[in-house]
């Protein structure tokens, strides 16, 4: 078969049209947005414009969209600055998240524990990794500061019902946050009742190191950087025009296309698992069946390694990867995996196949795993 890039999850390529987009504002018009002169001017209305399209993508005002360095940043920016105000307007001490979310978030929130003594509350999961909207209704207090729970799960691909979930803060007037890093290109941004998303360039076509935080205007936030109070005193910092621009140029590509791909993909995801299942007796699919991002299948392989199964298949000509690409070099299961019930031994045989917008040919692709599979488990 062909060879296949499978970790569309982890980064894609930047698509031609954003280097395009780009160029300008790397080479002729590389002025500062902050200076007061012709080629300053042009950088800045550059910076307003994709601003303009960005928020009109995720349902907010331009006024609302900082410009970051891409998901990480963006998440820390959210939990911290919103719980920070939150300590400091009222006091608050209490957040809340899940135990499968991204590093960025599991680690913003045990900062915000060991240094500002907050207390924080995991909403449990279900063998799927779902998280029910009464069990948040539950674990809200007058002192929560806000709510973070990632749109879709970077490692299995599971997608929560956000609408259903910020119907249970927004009449408690605490802040929910979503991390869209993975939903982005994949799931509708706009109208889900958040009153933060963060989003990272390089998952929809743009370059690394490019990302968004959008935050309702009502909500207080208290910056991580500090200096000349670019992004409206939210983000200090000389900005980035020739990323904004990318992030920009790359969700509307990524929207226009978002219905049909979305369909599309599906369609092929769903013929690889079951694809996978028939020939692979000891596969089994993690995270939610039916509601799981459209490009993405994981699965557990009990009994084999699952990076010895990686490279089996990279020898047959497609690139996939075991979980985050944020954990990669770790020996430990994944925290994902752990929350949802799954034994440490079986967790460490996790494989991870994310698929392109682009069209793919999936034809051999069960087989190849069938096939990797089967010489991990008859290696001496």
């Amino acid at each position: 078969m062909n060879p296949l890039y499978l970790d569309n999850a982890a980064t894609t390529p930047v698509r031609p049209q954003v280097l395009e987009a780009m160029l300008p504002y790397l080479t002729h018009a590389f002025g500062n947005p902050s200076s007061h002169h012709e080629v300053g001017d042009q950088a800045a209305r550059a910076l307003a414009d994709a601003r303009a399209r960005v928020a009109a993508i995720v349902g907010m005002r331009a006024g609302d969209v900082i410009f970051t360095s891409g998901g990480t940043e963006a998440n820390n920016l959210a939990i911290k600055g919103i719980a920070v105000a939150a300590l400091l307007d009222r006091g608050a001490r209490h957040v809340i998240t899940t135990p499968i979310e991204h590093e960025s978030i599991l680690e913003s929130v045990d900062y915000l524990r060991r240094v500002h003594g907050f207390d924080v509350t995991l909403l449990p999961v279900d063998a799927a990794g779902r998280v029910a909207a009464a069990a948040l209704a539950e674990a809200l207090r007058p002192e929560t500061a806000v709510v973070s729970i990632g749109y879709a799960n970077n490692e299995v691909g599971t997608v929560q019902d956000a609408v259903g979930l910020s119907a249970v803060t927004a009449p408690e007037r605490v802040p929910l946050h979503l991390d869209a890093v993975q939903a982005a290109g994949w799931l509708p941004l706009s109208g889900t009742g958040a009153d933060a998303i963060s989003i990272a360039g390089h998952k929809v076509g743009a370059p690394k190191g490019t990302g968004v935080l959008a935050v309702r205007g009502r909500i207080r936030l208290e910056p991580l950087l500090h200096g000349g109070g670019q992004e409206r005193g939210r983000r200090s910092g000389t900005e980035n025009v020739a990323g904004a621009v990318a992030v920009a140029t790359a969700l509307e590509l990524a929207e226009t296309e978002r219905v049909e791909s979305a369909a599309r993909v599906a369609a092929a995801r769903d013929t690889f698992i079951a694809g996978v299942l028939a020939l692979v007796p000891t596969a089994r699919l993690t995270g939610d069946p039916v509601r799981r991002l459209p490009g993405t299948a994981s699965f557990t392989f009990a009994g084999t390694s699952g990076e010895a199964v990686l490279l089996e298949l990279e020898r047959r000509g497609v690139t996939s990867s075991s979980g985050s690409a944020c954990a990669a070099g770790s020996d430990e299961p994944s925290h994902v995996l752990r929350a949802l019930g799954i034994a440490d031994e079986v967790a460490q045989t996790s494989v991870r196949f994310t698929f392109p917008h682009a069209p793919v040919d999936v034809s051999g692709l069960a087989r190849a795993v069938a096939d990797a599979v089967a010489a991990v488990q008859s290696a001496p």
